[in-house]
């Protein structure tokens, strides 16, 4: 049944609102699982959140940022509430963003406390970057919280499971609900400081925008330090009164289509890179029972489009477009109204603005502001510059249709000057994809004496030679200009555990070659 969006929906405190799904949905009712297969309840997940929520305030102040260094799993969703029913903020940290930049992360949210597990870090040999924090941070093991956790602990989490409302420490919707980083794609990341009023308005936006069904299980393989993971993957499915089924890592492609027809999965989040490796690996027809699949942080191929029609039938692969900024998801297809090539509607109660780019016909910069839009960018004082009047600028160059549906051109700083023409490099991307489709392909701009700036594709594909991609922008009558003449052929195009391209990197490697 199509829910109506009521701004007032999303003004509420994260606790609260997970309380509220509890008494609409069933204290009994199982909601969240992982591959240990121990699913819990509404009840069992606030119980669980005071019992650990209590030691961990015992260590910390309110307010404090305390860093969660923690794969998706049941694990990190109750630090995640834990924090909450005593009014810490989560600070998420991004455990494959590199030493430099975790360090950098830390610092930044002046984090004292770091809550890991001594099982992640050794499965994941992270002890380096256990040993980077060391220096700024203490770092807490659950492990050794959940030893001391006695019958005192337990009683008074029976106790607030029971009554929560007058357990929780009060928080206010405009409250901090968490602070992200963003993924780096081109350059350092920022740290984000999203309210709980973003989260909570972010789900009801989406639960609005696309109907849900709270018999549906919704399988999230991705990190809930990336906002697509934590909101798409933990909180929409929490507060929806849908299971919410999470898995450590994205990566483990052999072992994840058959647990998404074991778990009876409905809904699967991802990106198409992973999408594709999960179809191309699924032996039988484990995708066959998905309502539908969102694919974010990247753009879906139409070979994915295909691929999935061709092993799995009608299941919709949904792209959707988001930022970490906000909280993040801004647009998204509908399985009833899917257009291949855009990145869907605007979600409801958002307001646009798109303002012409010197050079570039077709588009123009893309402004939102809402309910969504982050607090601010968190400043080394502590404090948080607010986006001015509301107004966040994604820097991505779009087109929007008359009902409001949203095609990405490229990002603002993904233009290169050629000859005195701006040339998307997005669209040079997509030529090498249609040519080259399994493979995966970056392309950057160099500095060049003549033209200004040229075009080099960074791939992995080892046979790739300028020849046919030429043809293939005639073909479609694509701008020559588009058309990178250097190919660096990599065994690897870099990535970030966010699945997103890392620019960064493959910047480095194609300058480090030339």
């Amino acid at each position: 049944m199509p829910v109506v969006y009521k701004a007032e929906d999303g003004q509420k405190a994260l606790f609260d609102a997970l309380i509220d799904a509890k008494d609409k949905f069933g204290a009994k009712k199982p909601i969240l699982e992982d591959q240990d297969r121990s699913p819990l309840s509404y009840t069992d997940l606030i119980r669980a959140s005071f019992a650990l929520g209590r030691k961990v305030a015992a260590m910390t102040k309110p307010g404090e940022h305390v860093g969660v260094l923690l794969p998706s799993g049941v694990g990190a969703v109750v630090v995640f509430f834990a924090l909450h029913a005593f009014g810490r903020v989560p600070t998420m940290l991004n455990f494959t963003a590199g030493l430099r930049n975790i360090k950098a992360a830390v610092k930044l949210a002046n984090v004292k406390h770091v809550l890991t597990a001594h099982k992640f870090i050794e499965l994941g040999k992270l002890h380096d970057v256990v040993d980077a924090i060391d220096d700024l941070a203490k770092v807490v093991y659950l492990e050794d919280v959940r030893k001391t956790i006695g019958l005192a602990d337990k009683l008074f989490a029976a106790a607030a499971g029971a009554f929560p409302r007058q357990f929780r420490a009060p928080a206010k919707p405009s409250d901090k609900g968490v602070v992200l980083f963003t993924s780096g794609s081109f350059g350092a990341p920022r740290g984000v400081v999203l309210s709980q009023a973003n989260l909570v308005s972010n789900a009801a936006q989406i639960a609005a925008h696309i109907p849900l069904d709270p018999n549906w299980v919704m399988f999230n393989p991705l990190p809930v330090f990336h906002c697509f993971g934590l909101t798409g993957g933990v909180i929409l499915p929490l507060l929806q009164g849908m299971k919410a089924f999470e898995y450590p890592s994205p990566l483990h492609t052999k072992q994840i289509p058959p647990l998404i027809k074991d778990a009876k999965a409905s809904l699967l989040l991802a990106t198409d890179t992973f999408v594709n490796q999960y179809a191309r690996a699924s032996e039988t027809d484990e995708l066959g029972g998905l309502q539908f699949i969102v694919c974010g942080a990247e753009k879906v191929r139409d070979e994915t489009h295909a691929l999935i029609k061709e092993r799995f039938g009608d299941v919709p692969v949904l792209e959707g477009y988001g930022a970490t900024e906000a909280s993040p998801v801004i647009a998204v297809n509908k399985p009833t109204d899917n257009r291949p090539g855009t990145v869907g509607g605007l979600l409801p109660g958002m307001e646009t603005r798109i303002e012409p780019v010197e050079g570039i016909a077709e588009g123009g910069r893309f402004f939102v502001r809402g309910p969504n839009i982050m607090a601010g960018y968190l400043r080394e004082d502590g404090g948080v510059d607010a986006p001015e009047d509301g107004w966040h600028d994604t820097g991505d160059v779009v087109t929007m249709t008359d009902d409001q549906w949203i095609t990405i051109k490229g990002r603002v700083k993904r233009f290169a000057k050629i000859g005195g023409e701006m040339v998307s490099l997005t669209a040079a991307e997509d030529l090498a994809v249609a040519v080259w489709p399994t493979a995966r392909h970056a392309v950057i701009s160099m500095p060049d004496k003549k033209k200004g700036e040229r075009l080099v594709l960074v791939t992995d594909c080892q046979t790739a030679d300028a020849a046919p991609l030429v043809a293939h922008a005639q073909s479609i009558g694509a701008p020559e200009l588009a058309v990178p003449r250097k190919i660096l052929k990599v065994t690897q195009v870099p990535v970030l555990g966010s699945g997103k391209t890392d620019y960064v990197a493959i910047q480095r490697m194609a300058e480090a070659a030339a």
